[in-house]
């Protein structure tokens, strides 16, 4: 077999293992059939806005009511502001609420009212709650809860890996993605793992990204505290099991292959 014939066999191998389908790499895929008209997937808004309080969360509620003297004993003090001077506070600095933290056993420790169990509420219903309490002391009370230490972890095969806050209610996976700066070429989009803590259990779910029926998985939307993983496509494992001179290696080889032909000649 002459010089050509390896080089062609060479450049035909290149072309085989290189090449990556294109269902395996665009998110939601569809065949070009499918694609030439819309197809309209129904979003469970009720699921995806389930945010449910559990332990170790920590909580900002704020109390108001149309008599704000009467909200005030059911208010944690601010924080960050200066003295208090005729009766009113005068902040110097940005005001920051003070948080709750959500016990082992799922409660709180509210004024006035003392312990409060909130484990497994949303903070709509945690609200409600309130505004029933508070309402025996205070007419038409209305009560804000956010939940402060929602975050969520992407690692693996995205460009900016990391722990991220999230203001809003929810996060559906493919936005967690893009606070990560997306995958990269080498990321696996229809093996992505969730992790999540859920009644001291660890649950790991599996999901197709390529796949547009992922939409309707329990873990497209996102909770609090839940991992995201990609992992690494075959491409990216088999380079990192090559030797790490290689590179080095081939280029050697083809200067002399090169080297070679011009001397045949």
């Amino acid at each position: 077999m002459n010089i050509k014939n390896v080089l062609l066999l060479l450049l035909i191998f290149a072309g085989i293992t290189s090449c990556v389908s294109r269902k395996d790499m665009v998110y939601f895929y569809e065949n070009e059939a499918s694609a030439a008209k819309p197809y309209v997937y129904e979003l469970m808004q009720p699921e995806r806005s389930q945010l449910r309080i559990k332990a170790n969360d920590q909580l900002t509620i704020s109390v108001s009511a149309a008599e704000q003297e009467a909200a005030i004993p059911f208010n944690l003090p601010v924080v960050g502001v200066g003295n208090v001077l005729e009766g009113g506070l005068r902040p110097t600095g940005t005001p920051q609420l003070q948080t709750y933290l959500v016990s082992n056993e799922g409660a709180i420790s509210f004024p006035v009212l003392g312990e409060i169990d909130v484990a497994g509420l949303t903070r709509r219903e945690l609200a409600q709650k309130l505004e029933e309490a508070i309402g025996v002391y205070v007419k038409k009370p209305i009560v804000n809860v956010r939940v402060v230490n929602f975050q969520i972890s992407v690692l693996g095969e995205v460009a900016k890996p990391g722990t991220f806050s999230i203001s809003d209610e929810y996060i559906s996976l493919p936005k967690a993605l893009g606070l990560a700066g997306d995958m990269t070429i080498y990321g696996r989009r229809e093996n992505v793992l969730v992790m999540r803590e859920e009644d001291g259990r660890l649950i790991k779910a599996y999901l197709d990204l390529t796949d547009n029926e992922v939409i309707n998985s329990p873990y497209f939307y996102l909770k609090q505290n839940d991992v995201v993983v990609v992992e690494p496509n075959r491409p990216a494992l088999q380079a990192a099991n090559y030797n790490r001179n290689a590179s080095l290696y081939v280029s050697v080889a083809s200067v002399l292959i090169s080297l070679i032909v011009v001397i045949s000649r």
